[in-house]
């Protein structure tokens, strides 16, 4: 069998150098390289091609202050491209959130080389891995929300959600707002997320029967 091929992103070079030492000596695994989650991941995808990713997502990979793309957003620009990844994060708050961006595998950042190294191929060939300790986020971002605040949504959040009723892609949200359609991605990941919805239709359908939306 040949050595299934990896690629490493992660923000932290010391973590993306750790990554990389703890990898190559695992039994199957070839390290094909690593970069920065900041850059261009896309053209890093294209020029590697792995079999899968480890995305080190460090300690803030949720929402920031200012319209800087963020590890969850670009998560899910990788998911539109197919790519297996594994994502590594350094507790359980951004469970959810980052579930929804379309990785395949979480764990947590202490995660030991031998269990990842395990869990790589499952993940390469379509299965699903997650972390004990992280499973019952899991559950819970599966389940429709029991009651749903009227601060459930950031504003912007509520704007994006609008604009999703009027059935907009997510490039003419980006204009409408002017924001990047990078941005729009993660706002709609979101919102997904917190409706605990499995699709942009379902989350327009949900936030009506709340009451966050009229149509």
């Amino acid at each position: 069998m040949p050595d299934l091929r990896v690629l490493i992103i992660a923000d932290d070079p010391l973590a993306r150098a750790g990554l990389a030492t703890l990898l190559t000596q695992q039994p199957g695994c070839s390290v094909l390289g690593h970069m920065a989650g900041h850059a261009d991941v896309l053209a890093g995808l294209r020029l590697y091609q792995p079999d899968v990713v480890v995305w080190d997502l460090g300690w803030e990979p949720g929402p920031g202050l200012a319209d800087a793309p963020t590890g969850v957003e670009r998560l899910a620009e990788v998911r539109d491209t197919g790519q297996p990844v594994v994502a590594l994060l350094a507790d359980d708050r951004y469970t959810a959130l980052v579930w929804a961006s379309g990785v395949r595998g979480l764990f947590l950042r202490d995660v030991d080389a031998a269990t990842l190294a395990l869990a790589l191929p499952a993940v390469a060939r379509g299965l699903v891995v997650c972390d004990a300790t992280l499973v019952s986020g899991l559950l819970v971002a599966r389940q429709p929300p029991l009651m749903a605040p009227l601060d459930v949504l950031t504003p912007r959040e509520q704007e994006v959600l609008q604009l999703l009723a009027e059935g907009l892609p997510n490039k003419t949200i980006a204009d409408r707002l002017h924001i990047s359609e990078h941005t729009v991605k993660f706002h709609v990941n979101a919102i997904l997320s917190k409706l605990g919805a499995q699709s942009r239709t379902e989350a327009v359908v949900r936030a009506t029967r709340l009451g966050l939306l009229l149509l």
